[in-house]
């Protein structure tokens, strides 16, 4: 008998063919598991510890699955989809993991009985395309001419992303407030643009929207309570340059022979800051900020000229203001012509909670916003701020792409009758697993009802019938446990959101039917050097 070949690397871990298919539908399966529970409006929230103790409160799918250290190969595939769906629209990221969990559920059985993967993966881009199909067919658009009813339907858009949030005992008062943010903005909707500024105490309520650019006062030095805090028409000097007095020793290497010389050497330095700030007052500037720190000398000098000053300036904030009030950020103080310092209409210092909040507001050239938000526990802004987000996101998208459809599981109902009737016009294996596609868009109601606690049975049995008599908008309804039209009721989502979670799930699901070996090579360090990268995190462990 022939020896085996062996062509890897010893204590390389090698597993193929059908066993592999179905461990990587089971690893994704978990994950999915992972974050069934946070779907919808009474989705429940998952506190996450990692090892350094900080504490993460989220329900927002991209969030935990980014958090969770996941170490399978074929698993990280959910992970980097739910990565996608945040980035490209925002919302929609446990639906996305959950589609993609449920399609491979579904194809389970068949790779089991020895369906070829290619066979499903062909019926899966079929079964997508048809969906995508008939669902830009019934999407609805709303004319973006009437400013009235496009507001409307952003607000629509915006409380139904919050509605799943910890925040959702607030949507109207958020959703109000992000289409405000969102439309202060310019043509392009630059997301950079609205700035997000956490501070500690008050409820939830008090959170409020500065049209313009906020951020929080600085380290300052003696002399700063003798500033102005308040200025109407302010020239603004931006710049990076550092206005304190440096030790010698540090700087410089000085051989004297006179204790005289030294003096003269002490005093060109005093002469030089100075020289500096004169250049900076007689430009006309009010706010000087800076992004390097600025000492108490110069402190002092601008609180005797009737001048604010801010150093050590976050970068983010600096470039924001520079957008906003125009002016360009200088590195040296000698050409500060009326052209490169910014201006707005006013410019105040004022409490906010425990702070010191800096507002430049009626900024001329770029539009730019600041939401401040209030809160009580760290990690409820940190998840108060997400859910922001992802309003935001919807709202720039529908913005963009003016087609909605029906939320809380009705679209989803919709394409899965629709694709069960198609599947009797099909003939072979495609018939059935096309079927299986249909099913599993059932996920996304029935996880809607396991998750308010009712029974998922009978109202998916009443959406069925629904939707096969013509009623295309019949979705789950939360607040009665029962089913309603959800147009009418108002849970709108932008099509794109729909669309990219059935496009990114079949995907995902394609990849990982199609992938039937995994070779995990050693750690190369063992090996003296050389070899591929491990993968997954290469520790040796087993799949």
């Amino acid at each position: 008998m022939n020896a085996p070949i062996i062509l890897l690397k010893e204590g390389t871990d090698t597993s193929q063919g059908k066993p592999q298919i179905l461990g990587n539908i089971n690893a994704c399966q978990t994950v999915s598991d992972a974050v069934r529970t946070t779907l919808g409006p009474r989705g429940m929230d998952k506190l996450i510890v990692d090892d350094k103790g900080g504490v993460v409160i989220s329900n927002d799918g991209a969030t935990i699955l980014k958090t969770l250290d996941i170490v399978h190969p074929a698993a990280k595939t959910l992970v980097d989809i739910a990565k996608s769906q945040d980035s490209e629209v925002g919302d929609g990221t446990t639906s996305v993991t959950l589609l993609a969990g449920e399609f491979l559920k579904q194809f389970k059985p068949f790779v089991e009985e020895g369906v070829h993967p290619q066979v499903i993966v062909r019926a899966v881009r079929k079964a997508l395309s048809m969906a995508l199909k008939k669902l830009k067919d019934i999407a609805v658009h709303i004319k973006k001419d009437d400013p009235k009813e496009q507001r409307e339907l952003l607000m629509k858009c915006a409380s139904t992303a919050l509605s799943s949030k910890l925040v959702a005992a607030h949507k109207d008062f958020f959703s109000e407030m992000v289409v405000n943010a969102v439309c202060m903005l310019g043509e392009l909707l630059p997301l950079n643009m609205i700035g997000i500024k956490k501070v500690q105490g008050g409820g939830l309520e008090d959170s409020l929207l500065v049209a313009g650019v906020a951020f929080k006062k600085t380290f300052s030095y003696a002399g700063f309570e003798m500033q102005p805090k308040k200025y109407v028409n302010p020239k603004i000097a931006l710049l990076n340059v550092e206005l304190e007095l440096k030790a010698e020793k540090e700087n410089a290497e000085v051989r004297v022979d006179d204790v005289t010389e030294y003096q003269n050497i002490v005093d060109a330095e005093w002469k030089i800051l100075y020289e500096k700030l004169d250049n900076i007052y007689k430009s006309g500037a009010k706010v000087v900020l800076s992004k390097l720190p600025i000492g108490d000398i110069a402190t002092q000098y601008f609180a005797d000229r009737d001048l604010f000053c801010a150093g050590r300036v976050p970068e983010e904030d600096l470039k924001r203001t520079m957008k906003a009030c125009g002016g360009s950020i200088q590195t040296s103080v000698q050409s500060l012509t009326p052209d490169v310092l910014g201006n707005c209409e006013s410019f105040e210092e004022l409490q906010v909670g425990c702070e010191r909040y800096n507002f430049f507001k009626g900024c001329p050239q770029a539009k730019t916003c600041t939401i401040i938000l209030r809160g009580g526990a760290e990690q409820f802004m940190e998840e108060t701020h997400r859910s922001l987000h992802d309003a935001i996101m919807i709202v720039r998208r529908a913005m963009k792409n003016d087609s909605v459809v029906a939320g809380g599981g009705a679209i989803e109902m919709e394409l899965s009758s629709f694709l069960r009737e198609q599947s009797r016009t099909i003939q072979g294996k495609e018939q059935l697993l096309i079927s299986a596609y249909a099913k599993a868009l059932e996920v996304i109601p029935r996880q809607l009802c396991d998750n308010a606690g009712f029974d998922a049975t009978n109202i998916l049995n009443k959406l069925r019938m629904k939707h096969s008599t013509g009623s295309r908008w019949s979705g789950v309804n939360i607040m009665d446990e029962d089913i309603c039209d959800n147009f009418e009721a108002c849970v709108w989502e932008p099509a794109i959101v729909k669309i990219n979670a059935l496009t990114a799930a079949s995907e995902a699901t394609c990849l990982i039917l199609s992938v039937d070996e995994t070779i995990k090579n050693p750690r190369s360090q063992q090996e003296g050097g050389g070899g591929a990268p491990p993968m997954g995190r290469g520790r040796g462990r087993p799949m």
